[in-house]
């Protein structure tokens, strides 16, 4: 059988996902695994409908289809964002349409769920039967059980093509409502107390509603706000995954274009920063992509820590929960407080008008008071896993990283708890006598509380 490879690599064939499936093509040479380059190509597919007809005509043919890309900021690079656009806004669906499809992703497992949540919601869009994913770390295929379960997942890719097998769908259609958003008369302005106020938007329509939404939000602060367009940043391409930046964050493309000085000197110096964007298939655009992307030469470092964070989305954001996920998460591990994402979703110009006046009062408060709440397990998990891949296997490459996380005491591995290390080696000895072990039960729930009680008799 005939599987037609997505490449999501920007380094095309050097890639390390496109070397699990030439695993994959040695161990079943009885089928064909065609590899169609698409996020390397992009800019030929986007300028070149012939290339693009080629890749669909490469599709029609398949018997199944493979999404194989690496990770890029808890999705897939812009580059493969905007292939995916492309199919959409072409009207074509149909050449996936009915198809078995599988992904592929390799990652450190830094939200790799939310990356294959989006793809299998994307197949699922263009009619295509999902049959399963295999989220490989860069290094599985050199140990004997990560070549067998990854053999076992193309296995079952080629089983389910030709057992001709139905799928289920996980991911329900998105209901698009067209709604016309009018703002009502300007309400009480809230003063920004001579803080930088930046939006970001990649709006291109000035009479959509996204626009109005950002003028809305302008219009409910007294004081200076501005308003950067990335379209008209000088942003020469997407990020290549090239790595040279792990070193000490210089980017491929500094001196090249304009994103570096863009980031440092506006988006770093915000106190409070606005994101505006419009929903485009089940996130936001690729030129948002293409942003978020972009700012990996500072490594797995914030770029922002203590900012007062909010979104301005146009578009039905209460249906994709794997997006606001990744913005949430995104504020988490930059440091900063996600205040609010407002939307037009409602099509009630009033409660718009509202949640932006709030959003825009909250912000300003937030900043003040410097109020920045504790971290979920979206930011705690993901730096204890960068802290171990830093400080371990990562630390030739991300020598930069590795620096900034000594310099800022993220290397907190617990062993250098000497408290709790002494404690350990006295308590857990004693609890395995009988009589110490039934006081230490029947003292649970009380112990538990600790010095809560004294705290709170001096509050």
């Amino acid at each position: 059988m005939k599987i037609a490879v997505l490449n999501g690599s920007p380094k095309g064939p050097k890639s390390v996902t496109m070397q699990y499936v030439a695993y994959l093509q040695k161990k079943h040479p009885q089928h064909e695994f065609v590899q169609l380059d698409v996020a390397h190509r992009v800019r030929k597919l986007e300028a070149d409908e012939a290339a693009f007809s080629e890749v669909l005509e490469q599709v029609r043919a398949a018997d199944g289809v493979l999404w194989a890309f690496p990770l890029y900021y808890m999705l897939v690079c812009s580059q493969y964002k905007r292939f995916i656009e492309l199919v959409f806004e072409r009207g074509a669906q149909e050449a996936f349409a009915g198809k078995h499809a599988a992904a592929l992703a390799t990652s450190i497992h830094f939200y790799d769920h939310t990356a294959l949540d989006y793809i299998q919601a994307i197949a699922e869009d263009l009619g295509m039967r999902f049959v399963g994913c295999h989220s490989a770390a860069m290094n599985d295929l050199f140990s004997e059980p990560g070549r067998r379960q990854f053999e076992l997942f193309g296995e079952d890719l080629a089983a389910a093509i030709s057992e001709d097998r139905p799928a289920g769908r996980t991911f329900p259609p998105i209901a698009r409502t067209e709604v016309e958003y009018r703002p009502g008369p300007r309400g009480e302005q809230v003063a920004t107390g001579g803080r930088r106020v930046l939006v970001l938007t990649d709006v291109t329509e000035p009479q959509s509603n996204l626009q109005r939404m950002i003028d809305r939000f302008v219009a409910s602060l007294d004081g200076a706000v501005e308003v950067l367009n990335l379209h008209e940043v000088d942003i020469k391409g997407g990020c290549t995954g090239c790595c040279k930046c792990a070193l000490d964050n210089h980017c491929i493309y500094d001196g090249k274009d304009g994103y570096r000085d863009f980031l440092e000197s506006k988006v770093k110096t915000a106190d409070v920063l606005v994101f505006a964007g419009t929903v485009v298939d089940r996130y936001l655009s690729s030129k948002w992509k293409q942003y978020f992307d972009r700012s990996f030469y500072n490594g797995h470092t914030p770029t922002t820590p203590g900012g007062q964070v909010g979104f301005i989305i146009s578009g039905p954001m209460s249906q994709l929960s794997t997006t606001r996920q990744i913005l949430q998460a995104y504020a988490e591990f930059q440091g900063c407080h996600l205040v609010d994402i407002v939307t037009d979703e409602s099509g009630d110009g009033g409660q718009v008008d509202a949640l932006l006046s709030g959003m825009a009062g909250r912000l300003m408060r937030y900043a003040q008071n410097g109020y920045i709440p504790p971290s979920t397990f979206l930011r705690v998990g993901g730096m204890k896993l960068f802290r171990d891949e830093i400080w371990g296997p990562m630390r030739v490459i991300f020598q930069a990283d590795y620096a900034y996380y000594k310099r800022h005491g993220l290397f907190d591995f617990p062993q250098g708890n000497w408290k709790t290390r002494l404690m350990n080696a006295v308590l857990v000895p004693l609890t395995r006598i009988p009589a110490v072990r039934k006081r230490f039960r029947d003292q649970c729930p009380d112990a538990m509380l600790g010095g809560y009680p004294k705290l709170l008799e001096k509050v």
